[in-house]
């Protein structure tokens, strides 16, 4: 006997499943095998992809921010799904972070300037200034 069931967002299936033998139950839960994608970093080298990196910096960005954690949550999903619909198997921490921002710009203007003065290192208030003058004039 056999009773199966997707998860809400489809990425897992579980099934219900009795044992010929001994007639007792047991459940299974199967997942789509993603295939693992790496991150170039700035200096050239690569590391394998964490969800967790996005996550805590959109955290950070959006610590006291009108922004619930579900919001940011579906942020970091669909950064993600983006990342692993492309057909590469190397990404840039260049093409992530620029993704993050423009999710944030959309989202709440406070935390996509947190996050681009972490990102973008702004070493003085002019380029401070410069990246609050593009998103007024946006």
């Amino acid at each position: 006997m056999l009773e199966s069931r997707s998860s809400e967002d489809g990425a897992v299936i579980r099934r219900r499943r009795e044992c010929n033998a001994c007639q007792k139950r047991f459940t299974t839960y199967e997942r789509v095998e993603e295939r693992p994608f790496l991150v170039i970093k700035k200096g050239g080298n690569r590391e394998q992809f964490d969800r967790n990196k996005i996550l805590m910096g959109i955290l950070r960005a959006c610590e006291k921010r009108p922004v619930s954690s579900r919001t940011i949550e579906e942020v970091v999903d669909s950064i993600e799904t983006e990342l692993r619909d492309h057909n590469d198997r190397e990404v840039s921490t260049v093409v992530i972070g620029e993704m993050v921002m423009d999710k944030l710009m959309a989202l709440d203007e406070v935390a996509y300037v947190r996050f681009a003065s972490v990102y973008r290192q702004f070493t003085d208030l002019n380029s401070f200034i410069n990246t609050i003058d593009q998103l007024k004039s946006k």
